[in-house]
């Protein structure tokens, strides 16, 4: 993929940041991949566990170095970034991929998989045309049908609160408060932009569900741009953005939501909501952050 001269290297040389004006608390430059150690630095993290403020006060790095704040959970069950898998060589841009076009290729092969000819369940697919089964997967995606119903409205083309501002208060707020996250730790990803972080360090915990995570990050750029979103936290198989301008109404947040349901049918199907009307209230109506995580 595409990619700025990285200051990470600099980094390396001076721990404390000073050289790209910042003030950093003590940490290292991760380049372990799937493969070995990278040719290129991917990303700095701090050794010790985050506070409250932290994040708020990297965002200088957004600028000058072009650096981007984020966090990231070491305590999850893959036993710290060491063994996260990233892969970067396997990523491709962003940049060219359109998000509606890869939302509406995982709504319909999701549909179709569902729909589709069982092999260990000859004639599944006219059982599920005339039984309760049928009637369970369109309630699952009311009110929308087996076409792809399209990408949702921006909520706001200028949200009253600065998308940055959101994120770092929703980093306080995942550093204090919340169970999320075990061990967030502070970090800096050299990225164009907010969406792209994934891809710039070659995340793999989505890998069951989409091999080359730009195809999600194309997605993740929609999303800002129509509602302010930022990526504040990653865990192995977690993606957690901040929401400066989410839905307001129902209609609104079903639309929304099912392009959540395209990005990632785990965060539905199975979960804790078990229908995108459901979901679309209590998880994407007037709420500041957005949560996937894949199987």
């Amino acid at each position: 993929m595409a990619t700025l001269p990285s200051p990470l290297p600099r980094l390396a040389a001076d721990p404390s940041g000073s050289s790209l004006g910042l003030r950093l608390p003590a940490g290292r430059v991760i380049d372990v991949t799937a493969e070995g150690p990278s040719d290129e630095p991917l990303l700095w993290c701090a050794d010790g566990p985050s506070r409250p403020g932290d994040y708020a006060a990297l965002q200088p790095a957004r600028r000058a170095p072009g650096l981007l704040p984020l966090l990231m959970d070491t305590g999850d069950t893959q036993g710290g970034l060491d063994n996260w898998y990233l892969r970067p060589d396997e990523v491709s841009y962003p940049g060219d991929h359109d998000a509606e076009e890869v939302l509406e290729e995982f709504w319909e092969e999701y549909v179709a998989d569902e729909l589709a000819p069982d092999a260990d369940y000859p004639g599944k697919e006219a059982v599920v045309e005339n039984s309760g089964e049928q009637a369970a997967y369109d309630e699952t995606i009311a009110p929308y049908g087996p076409a792809w119903p399209g990408l949702a409205p921006a909520t706001d083309p200028e949200p009253a609160v600065d998308p940055d501002i959101r994120a770092a208060e929703i980093a306080d707020f995942l550093t204090e408060s919340s169970s999320r996250l075990k061990e967030p730790r502070l970090a800096l990803v050299p990225a164009r932009r907010s969406a792209d972080i994934p891809a710039a360090i070659g995340l793999s915990g989505q890998i069951n569900y989409e091999g080359d995570v730009a195809r999600l990050c194309a997605v993740l750029r929609s999303w800002e741009d129509r509602f302010g979103t930022r990526v504040v936290a990653l865990t192995f198989d977690q993606l957690v953005l901040s929401v400066a301008a989410p839905p307001t109404t129902q209609e609104e947040a079903e639309a929304v939501a099912a392009e959540h349901f395209a990005f990632c049918p785990d965060n539905i199907t199975p979960g804790h909501h078990d229908a995108l009307r459901a979901y679309a209230q209590h998880e994407v109506l007037n709420q500041q952050v957005w949560s996937f995580w894949w199987d």
